[in-house]
């Protein structure tokens, strides 16, 4: 975390000072706003948390409860959440309350005795080599409690607004908020408020996706489970381990330990549903589904003390056709208005547990690019792209949870081997684990023709962290964690070997009037403002010289125009991120990395004109040229 370069914070530097539309910020919800968002659930509210730091948008997030979610329905947070939570600087107190989980064991039929179950296969989760962050378990009530503390800190101040039921809406193309939004509050009153975009996050009974005509594919077969958060005495022996659990005859159950050390999720398989049993399922009470975990646990058993939680709730592979209110025929003719995210796009079992990490990165994919437009910064072909990326990987995650639910439900004398199902888990922990996500080529994501250069970042992935030292302070610092959600665009660049073509990139960049930094970044705006460049050299830090390294790695920046001294780094000995990662020593590489953490291009530090086409095809030129030259004073004139 940064902060002071503004000025002696003397308060908790995670408020952020008021900007923009946070300044005098009314509570009632108004008529007009340039973003309406619709559901504070995990894909909603992290939208609201990204806009908070776009104070120029006039963000709004309404929820038809009557205040916060006291008890979530998810729970499991994979790697990737994680990553996304150091973005919004609260992973490390989100993981100090959850339940941390390192392993997945997998239970069967006593081959001696079927009648009875027997630990079988014990699986890492998640493996060394997919990730630093453990999988967490939390109530999906906190995670949107957190998200929704980052977004009324930032400067947008942005709080939901509850009691407000979503009817309709009309799109009326022409005027300045086309949007016309229908709602009704808790006291029966309807009224209209306008706005530039909507993105229905109301779950899977979407009104928004309704409302808009988008269609959804979705399987004629559905399953019931029974779910539980339960405080119980119980003889397993795995009680405290994530387990899948399979009876010959009775059913299945997914066991979750929850944070706190005592309570545990039970996700009980109830069986197929249609229309003549539905009723009779949905109708299943809390003591049934204990009856039926206990007969799936047998020779073990649970005595249940307190029920926290219970649902009984249908599973159907379900998802929409398109994620915005393009009909296919019209797309690239016909700029998107409307969205939908999260649950409202895609729903699927709990045995993959991807509901809420995959809703997160729905909201957190789609609101930096309205940010980006919102502010001028991008033409509105940026918003395109959201349904387009993300509709795939729905997809992709439908054809996963159908293949891990089948693989869960198979009979043992199904399997090939005992440890088939163990080596499927580990084999496809990248999925579950959020990063078997790669967006294909776009005008957001470039081609693979320069990947030998840096074949451990993957262009279309997640940016995969490794360690460096910081060289101001010989920190070891993992170079993910140092990424924030603040909309800007990362520019990581490995130095060749004798670092003369990484000081070249960084002179062009700084000072050329062709550089993205330059065509760009708002005059008046600190050279990190939209670029954020970082450097790292492959000697040791005791071999750098400070003075030495490009003013672009060491800018200063703020009012006061103090010196930035966190975009240095070096190689570690022993732990050789040029040698974790791919990188060419001799020619180095250059790595542009998303606003949402996606690798979005890998280039030689000798790319020039390739850098400044990438960025020209989605970016709007500034009319007058940023210039380091400019002073403080003469800043402050333009300013005024």
């Amino acid at each position: 975390m940064q902060f002071h370069h503004h000025g002696y914070v003397p308060h908790d530097p995670r408020i952020k000072e008021a900007r923009g539309t946070g300044i005098d910020r009314t509570e009632a919800l108004p008529d007009e706003m340039d973003v309406l968002i619709v559901g504070a659930g995990p894909a909603g509210i992290v939208q609201a948390a990204q806009l908070t730091n776009y104070p120029e948008v006039h963000t709004r997030i309404i929820d038809s409860r009557p205040g916060r979610l006291e008890v979530g329905r998810a729970d499991g947070l994979f790697s990737r959440s994680s990553e996304t939570f150091q973005a919004f600087e609260f992973q490390e107190r989100i993981a100090a309350e959850a339940n941390h989980l390192r392993e997945m064991n997998f239970w069967g039929p006593n081959p001696d005795d079927p009648t009875q179950i027997a630990r079988g296969i014990r699986a890492a989760d998640p493996p060394a080599h997919v990730s630093e962050f453990p999988i967490l378990v939390v109530n999906q009530a906190r995670v949107i409690d957190y998200f929704a503390e980052y977004a009324a800190n930032g400067p947008a101040k942005i709080s939901p607004n509850y009691g407000y039921e979503f009817i309709d809406l009309e799109r009326i193309d022409g005027e300045d908020y086309p949007v016309k939004v229908r709602l009704k509050d808790f006291e029966g009153n309807e009224r209209i408020v306008s706005a530039k975009y909507v993105v229905g996050c109301d779950g899977a009974r979407s009104k928004v996706r309704d409302a808009v005509g988008i269609e959804v594919n979705s399987d004629p077969a559905a399953h019931a489970w029974a779910v539980m958060d339960i405080l119980a005495e119980t003889d397993f022996p795995d009680i405290r381990t994530k387990c899948g659990i399979q009876s010959d005859k009775e059913g299945t159950i997914l066991l979750i330990p929850r944070e706190g050390g005592f309570l545990f999720r039970f996700y009980v398989s109830l069986g197929d549903v249609d229309e003549t049993n539905r009723a009779k399922i949905r109708a299943t009470e809390v003591s049934e589904a204990i009856d039926r975990a206990n007969r799936i646990l047998h020779p073990y058993s649970i005595d249940v003390r307190d029920v926290a939680w219970y649902s009984v709730y249908e599973v159907r592979h379900r998802v929409a056709q398109r994620f915005d209110d393009v009909p296919l025929a019209e797309m690239g003719t016909r700029e998107p208005r409307v969205f939908i995210a999260g649950d409202a796009c895609h729903t699927h079992s709990a045995k993959a547990g991807q509901g809420m990490n995959v809703s997160i990165q729905d909201g957190w994919n789609l609101s930096w690019k309205l940010g980006q437009v919102l502010t001028g910064r991008s033409d509105t072909s940026l918003l395109s792209t959201y349904s387009a990326e993300r509709q795939v990987i729905a997809q992709n995650l439908i054809d996963f949870d159908k293949e891990w639910s089948a693989m869960m439900s198979r009979r043992p004398e199904e399997f090939s081997s005992p440890s088939e199902i163990g080596d499927f888990y580990v084999d496809t922990a990248e999925f579950p684990g959020g990063f078997a996500t790669r967006y294909l080529e776009s005008t957001l994501i470039g081609d693979t023709a320069n990947q030998a250069l840096a074949k451990g970042f993957p262009v279309g992935k997640r940016f995969k962290s490794a360690r460096a030292s910081r060289i101001a302070d010989t920190t070891p610092r993992h170079l993910g964690h140092h990424f924030r959600a603040d909309g800007r665009w990362r520019l990581y660049a490995f130095a060749d070997t004798d670092g003369k073509e990484v000081a070249e990139l960084a002179e062009w960049l700084e000072h050329s009037e062709n550089s993205p930094i330059a065509r760009f970044t708002p005059i008046a705006a600190d050279i990190d403002a939209v670029f954020d460049a970082k450097v790292i050299y492959q000697q040791p830090y005791q071999d750098v010289d400070i003075n030495t390294v490009p003013r672009l790695f060491r800018p200063r920046v703020g009012p006061f125009e103090v010196t930035d001294y966190e975009k240095m780094y070096a190689a570690i000995p022993g732990e050789d991120i040029f040698e974790e990662r791919g990188i060419d020593r001799s020619r180095g590489a250059l790595v542009i990395v998303r606003p949402d953490m996606y690798v979005a291009q890998v280039l030689p530090l000798t790319a020039r004109e390739e850098i400044s086409e990438f960025f020209a095809q989605t970016m709007i030129e500034n009319e007058q040229p940023w210039r380091q030259s400019l002073s403080y004073r003469e800043v402050e004139s333009v300013k005024v």
